[in-house]
């Protein structure tokens, strides 16, 4: 899943981008407004996170534009602890949900696995493919009985694959879906990871669940 995170204080934006890398996410970061108004222009985001004081354009001028234009990704705001009325403001401009700063990294994850589950029309945490299950909030993948051990990319890519099961995903979406604006590898590297994930998911089993369709990409399915 792909996400914007838009925060002016740099250590913090670093250190923020850094986790939820480690925690499967492509993300994308940006220190003021008008350079996250690029970004969630031209990017095709699953979830925004913007924090309301940034230099050039504030958050919620930035979440106004956006829902202007028909960009309809969920937005979480930052806010000040005290700043009732910048949250007023902001949620009547469009936004999904807001976090009170300082925040405690565990709840931000928590607040982006909802959102992600309400734009997604999924209620449960935990993602199913035939015998095959993904809980969201622990990133416990099993197959049956059997525990499988994946890294935080295979599991962004599986995750991807679950949420459109049945669908058929281009290397150019996946690459969207589960790689930021840093990624230089190539199709051939969404090619390797997709062997990694069979060689773990699919190889050990009889029924296959991640099917090849020539001249398009891959596919999840259960038959």
């Amino acid at each position: 899943m792909r996400i914007l995170f838009a925060e002016d204080a740099k250590d913090l934006l670093e250190v923020a981008v850094k986790r939820l890398k480690a925690e499967g996410f492509g993300v994308d970061g940006c220190a003021d407004g008008e350079e996250a108004l690029l970004y969630a222009m031209s990017t095709d985001y699953d979830l925004l996170i913007l924090d309301i004081m940034m230099p050039k354009a504030d958050g919620i001028t930035v979440l106004k534009k956006l829902r202007a234009s028909g960009k309809n990704m969920p937005v979480l705001l930052l806010t000040a602890k005290d700043a009732v009325s910048d949250r007023v403001a902001g949620l009547d401009a469009g936004a999904d949900d807001y976090l009170t700063k300082p925040y405690a990294f565990s709840e931000l994850l928590a607040r982006i696995r909802a959102l992600l589950r309400r734009n997604g029309g999924i209620k449960s945490d935990v993602l199913t493919a035939g015998d095959l299950k993904l809980e969201l909030s622990t990133h416990r993948v099993k197959r049956g009985d059997v525990e499988i051990e994946l890294s935080s990319k295979e599991f962004a890519l599986l995750e991807s694959f679950m949420r459109n099961k049945g669908k058929v995903l281009t290397r150019a979406q996946l690459e969207t879906q589960v790689w930021d604006y840093g990624f230089t590898g190539g199709s051939n590297v969404i090619d390797v990871y997709i062997r990694y994930l069979r060689k773990k998911i699919d190889e050990p089993f009889q029924k296959k669940l991640i099917h090849t369709v020539r001249g398009s990409g891959y596919v999840l399915k259960e038959d």
